[in-house]
């Protein structure tokens, strides 16, 4: 057992308690692959095997991913693939976020995901192979309004993804990025989004406009179709397919704000998606 569990492939996430994360370490083991499923406070959402391992790992605290990598690799050997999932999502109005609140967002979505990446950079080098799948969202492409500090760490995480590719092809190490998009039906993440919604009650100047975008994404919530397997199935492609594609997208773009931002020229796709978020007087 413990040969066969060395020979087989080997993947590290982040962020596996629930949703995406949760899906992905399931899927993997259901393939075979040996399975480091990690999150901050280990509970009973996974059942530990020969080939799953379940850690702590914090992406805010280096010594807890240092533990959790060193842990994987004396269980299996190697570690093959790492799934940056961990992160979630700071609603509101920006002026009434606090700016602490924004700085844990970028702690969790972009810190946590370079901490991660760069501990385990020396163990891919060595082996002269290895692959980061970092999770984004479809506002990492596009913007809407309400959740610029979301739409800033995934930009923020586009940007450092495609750049790393570039450098680390150079180590025959892959970088790709999964795009979500669209509304994932059954995860964690829109809860806590809810419930960590900025609100100040004394910036009433901007309630017209919080209505109509309230409106707006209500219709988004209704059409959400995908759920957290698809996005696990789309994961586990990027990291079998065996070729070098960076982006992948997982979702239904029902309302084409890919395709503008895509296809459009930049004034007239500003002008598309204003015409989805504009002032209620407007």
């Amino acid at each position: 057992m413990l040969r066969a569990l060395m020979t087989s492939k080997t993947v590290l996430i982040t962020g596996t308690s629930s949703g995406i994360g949760l899906a992905t370490a399931r899927h993997f083991a259901e393939e075979g692959w040996n399975v480091v499923a990690t999150m901050r406070n280990p509970g009973a959402q996974l059942e530990a095997s020969d080939s799953l391992l379940i850690l702590a790992l914090d992406v805010t605290d280096p010594a807890s991913i240092a533990a959790a990598i060193d842990t994987g690799i004396k269980r299996f050997g190697r570690i093959d693939v790492l799934v940056n999932n961990a992160g979630y999502g700071q609603y509101g109005l920006f002026e009434a976020i606090p700016a602490e609140s924004i700085l844990a967002e970028f702690d969790v979505n972009v810190f946590g995901v370079m901490n991660v990446t760069r501990a385990i950079l020396p163990h891919f080098r060595a082996n002269t192979s290895g692959m980061i799948i970092n999770i984004s969202s479809g506002v990492g492409i596009y913007t809407m309004p309400m959740i610029s500090a979301y739409c800033a760490s995934k930009f923020a995480v586009e940007g450092f993804s495609e750049a790393l590719a570039f450098e680390l092809a150079s180590q025959k190490i892959l970088v790709k990025i999964v795009e979500p998009h669209g509304g994932v039906t059954d995860t964690a993440f829109n809860e806590r989004a809810a419930r960590d919604n900025a609100v100040d009650p004394a910036l009433s100047d901007y309630e017209p406009f919080v209505v109509q975008t309230r409106k707006a994404f209500a219709g988004m919530v209704a059409a959400r179709s995908i759920s957290a397997e698809d996005v696990a199935w789309t994961i586990f492609e990027a990291a079998t397919d065996g070729n070098d594609t960076l982006r992948y997208l997982v979702g239904h773009d029902a309302r084409n704000f890919i395709k503008a931002k895509r296809e459009l020229d930049d004034q007239a796709y500003v002008a598309f998606m204003r015409s989805h978020f504009k002032d209620a007087s407007g």
